[in-house]
């Protein structure tokens, strides 16, 4: 009985200890993620790319994910990879003590609060969306700038999909209020990596996803 209450002792203690430590770690990272707030500094970019003066960045993610495409006829009766309606899907995360931690999802959605900038009638089909992973505050945009991978330092690899810049079309806060995407007025994508349309023969209704990597930059106006 004795050994028994012991290992179940020991057990507790070591749950105990594991909750500390993931406890530690989660305040750590919402502390660094607050901390590094503010403090983002994007690189130097194209003006095709760069927001307007009035807006400074506030957070960025180095973003793993897919583009998708499908096979369409073309005009000359070939066969040509488009992208499709699933625009680039990722995860984007950041390091905190050496380890990455998940902040923002990227993913297509409807716009459900869109702005004055938001395309009328919105595309049925959905925008592009980041959504927090800390509170589930939203961000949607849409292309308002572009330059191709290669051309310049923050968009250095050739070949990849193109750096942008996109505009938000819409904002909400999360379900208990959250805002850290509330508030966001432009998103950079820089430094692409891969991503880029097939350059293999394809039926007509044949997909493919596409692996591509990126820095997603997002900005908000300045107070």
């Amino acid at each position: 009985m004795s050994y028994n209450l012991g290992q179940q002792t020991s057990k507790t203690a070591r749950a105990r200890s594991l909750f500390g430590a993931a406890l530690v770690l989660a305040c750590a990272f919402g502390t660094v993620t607050h901390a590094a707030e503010r403090t983002i500094t994007p690189p130097t970019t194209p003006d095709a790319i760069t927001p307007p003066p009035e807006n400074s960045a506030f957070l960025v993610g180095h973003a793993f994910g897919t583009q998708g495409y499908v096979c369409l006829p073309t005009s000359t009766g070939g066969t040509s990879w488009t992208v499709n309606g699933a625009r680039p899907e990722a995860t984007l995360f950041r390091h905190v003590f050496g380890q990455p931690f998940q902040i923002i999802t990227h993913f297509l959605s409807p716009d459900a609060n869109p702005n004055e900038n938001a395309p009328k009638p919105l595309p049925p089909g959905g925008n592009v969306t980041w959504q927090s992973s800390r509170d589930s505050s939203r961000v949607w945009a849409k292309a308002v700038g572009m330059t191709t991978a290669g051309s310049d330092p923050s968009c250095p690899n050739s070949g990849a999909i193109p750096c942008l810049l996109l505009q938000s079309i819409g904002n909400q806060e999360g379900p208990a209020g959250g805002r850290l995407l509330a508030e966001t007025t432009f998103v950079q994508r820089l430094n692409t990596n891969g991503g880029s349309a097939p350059d293999t023969a394809c039926t007509v209704g044949q997909t493919q996803l596409v692996p591509y990597t990126a820095d997603y930059y997002f900005f908000d106006q300045d107070q």
